[in-house]
């Protein structure tokens, strides 16, 4: 079965991520794009995403490293619905690592240049509806 290329672009993401290296990141982004830094507040635009991602790094000393678990990709009219599990481990308040996996939705977006880039990144997925998301 072949790989979407969404797959790719969003392991290279979560390398970004976690190398600290928010221009590459940037690329991947839509001008439009919206992120969920958490329950209730949302970045719009790529400045302030990349201004977000800058803040979640400091939060998390530096040290966040994110991947991907399993994956859907489903598309549909130049678009792409991402249903994803997102691994995530960064050091708790006495150093040891935590772990933890959330159900995320991405939405991306096929530009006139054919390349996908996100314009809805939430990594809480539907935990969202629940109030729960951590």
């Amino acid at each position: 079965m072949n790989t979407h290329s969404i797959r790719q672009i969003i392991e290279a993401c979560d390398k970004a991520i976690s190398a600290k290296d928010f221009d590459s990141l940037m690329t991947y982004y839509a001008e439009d794009a919206a992120l969920v830094i958490k329950p209730g507040m949302i970045a719009h635009g790529k400045e302030n995403i990349r201004k977000a991602f800058i803040a979640i790094a400091e939060h998390f000393q530096g040290q966040l490293v994110v991947e991907q678990g399993e994956m859907q990709v489903i598309e549909g009219g130049g678009t792409a619905l991402v249903i994803m599990e997102t691994v995530l481990r960064y050091p708790d308040d006495q150093g040891k690592t935590q772990e933890t996996t959330r159900r995320a939705t991405y939405v991306f977006r096929q530009e006139s240049d054919n390349r996908w880039r996100c314009t809805v990144d939430n990594s809480y997925g539907t935990s969202l509806l629940q109030g729960d998301a951590d």
